[in-house]
């Protein structure tokens, strides 16, 4: 079928779209070493039309931020004219009569912004009954799917994941992430959900918790071969286990970028507590900075408190000289004074953040443009009025050593 051909084009140096398919040179060569990243993410239900796409362009220029980060791929469909992956839902699962991430670049562009492509790297489906287009990766491959010690795949209600375990797996997310960097103009590919995905959600209920994922026959036989045991009998062993294959893929998503596309920048948005994440979740980032792998982690520092976002930061200092370390701020109904604190603290500490997200401080638009306003409206034009200011006055310029030591 069509996404198994192009899986095999993987690791093949080729021009695609214009695009010079194989270099020479430093992968994501540049990336923060200049002015600091001030990013925002835009996720896949903030636009719907070529105009939608400039005013989120156009508003994320006048805020100060310097850096996109647009979701192209939310849960196995996309966003963009994939070979591979049928259209979005967001989309109603078809072309709308124009390329979103062609019509982006060329928007971020214009405006000397950067732009990274998002994407939900595991997640294969979202939402509450199974997908009606049968080309989704939920019919056409269930048995690459996270799966419990009884066969069933995640709950519905939220995302349903691939296993990372699996060689085909990896092999189809590289061909994925190969053809955006490759058809695309894009400064940067941004690997979110780049873990096992079990956080619990209401789904999990009736199963009385979140099951050992993944438990599948064939991943069990290459634990067992890996190190002659079960998971029962080593569960240090099971743990460290599946964050190498997370780490695997990684690594392979970074080879292929070094043949492909060099000089374009790759990142993972993290959990904000790398040990934690490594425990529950799999996800080993700092060994990913360690190795050169990625040029820069965006933190996932969702702390309501200045004191809690700060404790989490200092956790990656000793990697903030190895790799761009953004801290992620979240604006989502969070008052202007945290979030003004928070990005301040960032700033401090190299300059280097990016807010979650757009739709926390501007309107979503409707049909003819209008902006869609709505209880959260208020606390929106708070954060642009109070937060924005200080953003779009910060400095071009990364802030000394001296400065950030307070000598």
């Amino acid at each position: 079928m069509r996404i198994m051909r192009k899986v095999a084009a993987v690791g093949v140096c080729v021009a695609v779209g214009g695009l010079t398919g194989c270099h020479g040179g430093k992968r994501g060569a540049g990336f923060g070493s200049g002015e600091p990243v001030r990013a925002v993410w835009v996720t896949r239900w903030d636009y719907k039309t070529p105009q939608d796409v400039a005013a989120v362009m156009e508003n994320c220029r006048q805020a100060g931020f310097n850096t996109v980060l647009w979701q192209v791929r939310g849960a196995g469909t996309a966003l963009y004219r994939s070979r591979i992956e049928p259209w979005a839902p967001e989309f109603e699962g078809k072309d709308p009569g124009f390329d979103p991430l062609t019509i982006a670049c060329k928007e971020a562009h214009k405006r000397g912004m950067t732009l990274h492509a998002w994407m939900n790297v595991m997640p294969a489906w979202h939402g509450k009954t199974p997908p009606t287009d049968r080309r989704q990766l939920y019919h056409s491959k269930p048995q690459w799917f996270l799966t419990d010690a009884q066969g069933r795949r995640q709950p519905f209600g939220w995302y349903m994941s691939l296993n990372p375990c699996l060689p085909e797996v990896r092999q189809y997310l590289v061909s994925v992430c190969y053809e955006m960097v490759t058809r695309y103009p894009v400064d940067g590919l941004h690997l979110d959900y780049i873990r096992i995905p079990n956080d619990y959600h209401d789904g999990y209920a009736a199963l009385g918790g979140v099951p050992d994922y993944p438990r599948d026959a064939q991943t069990l036989s290459m634990f067992r071969r890996a190190t002659g045991k079960t998971p029962e009998q080593d569960p240090a062993a099971w743990r460290n286990w599946r964050a190498s294959q997370v780490n695997l893929l990684v690594k392979q998503i970074a080879e292929m970028m070094n043949r492909a596309r060099p000089n374009t920048a790759l990142t993972a948005a993290v959990g904000a507590d790398p040990d934690h994440a490594f425990n529950a979740h799999y996800q080993d980032a700092r060994r990913w900075i360690a190795q050169g792998w990625v040029d820069g982690v965006f933190t996932m520092n969702y702390s309501g408190t200045l004191a809690e976002f700060d404790r989490r930061a200092d956790k990656w200092t000793p990697w903030a000289g190895k790799a761009v370390v953004a801290q992620g701020v979240m604006f989502d109904k969070r008052s202007a004074g945290v979030v003004g604190a928070q990005v301040q603290s960032s700033v401090r500490r190299g300059g280097h953040f990016a807010a979650f997200a757009y739709n926390s401080l501007f309107e979503r638009r409707g049909e003819g443009g209008r902006l869609l306003t709505d209880a959260q409206s208020a606390s929106r034009d708070e954060l642009r009025r109070q937060v924005l200011p200080a953003i779009r006055a910060l400095p071009s310029a990364a802030p000394r050593a001296a400065a950030l030591s307070g000598k």
